[in-house]
């Protein structure tokens, strides 16, 4: 089995930035020369989170609208009140959504739906530089 790596810099918006990622990753596959196996995409920290969604503006406005009603900005946090950041939510977000996301590699390609693409979420409170680690593993 073959292992290969890759980090990806990104530049996000915070406050539920859904950036579109499928293409650096599906660009990872390619680099690894991997015909078959799997593509984990990993983020790491703890107010980010990697998910798949028909990327387009309208369920970009429910998906931002539904994390509002899971974990609403303005509510009391713990977190908050032990380090004052103001950014509770974005870290109950992230660990309902996960840091990470599996995806199969079939034939040098990702196997994804017709409208299915990987986004990065960025639930944080500030515009952040973040990593996104990209691990192809197979045959």
């Amino acid at each position: 089995m073959k292992i290969a790596a890759k980090e990806e810099e990104l530049e996000t918006r915070g406050h539920t930035d859904i950036l579109d990622v499928t293409d650096r990753v599906q660009a990872a596959v390619d680099r690894s020369e991997i015909a078959n196996g799997q593509a984990l995409v990993f983020v790491p920290g703890s107010t980010g989170a990697v998910t798949t969604i028909e990327n387009e503006s309208g369920l970009q406005a429910d998906l931002r609208a539904a994390v509002e009603r899971w974990a609403p900005e303005d509510a009391l946090y713990q977190h908050d009140r032990r380090w004052g950041d103001g950014n509770g939510y974005a870290h109950i977000r992230a660990s309902l959504v996960g840091p990470s996301l599996t995806v199969p590699v079939v034939n040098g390609r990702l196997v994804l739906g017709t409208w299915q693409q990987i986004v990065f979420l960025d639930f944080d409170n500030r515009p952040r530089s973040r990593r996104l680690v990209i691990q192809v593993m197979g045959e």
